[in-house]
Parts: structure tokens; sequence; C-alpha cells
């Protein structure tokens, strides 16, 4: 309850983002291989960009 109204940090969002277009990849992955493949380029994109926010908060 009082993380109600707590708002997400960078990470959060963008491993929400992740998770979303992951879902998305696996979906069009039966109908649309080409997208299903950009889907999946861009989900990785974001984890590459989640690790470097981890990796700079590990630094300071």
């Amino acid at each position: 309850m009082f993380g109600l109204f707590k708002k997400k940090s960078k990470i959060e969002k963008l491993q929400l983002e992740y998770k979303k277009l992951l879902e998305e990849s696996h979906r069009l992955s039966t109908s649309n291989r080409s997208l299903s493949d950009d889907k999946a380029y861009e989900a990785n994109e974001i984890l590459k960009e989640i690790d470097k926010i981890k990796e700079a908060e590990k630094g300071t």
C-alpha cells in the first residue's frame, strides 16, 4: 500500500519496456519474422542501456 504512489525509477521503466518488447517479439515470431527481429533488437538496446545505468550506479 505504501508503494502505491511511489514513482518508478528509470531502471524500472526501462525493464517494463524491455519486457513489453520481448513479449511483442515473441508474439510476432509466428507471423512476421522481420518485425519480430526488430523488436528483439530494440529490447536488446534497452537492456544495454539498463546495464550502463547499473554500472554507473556501481561506480559512484
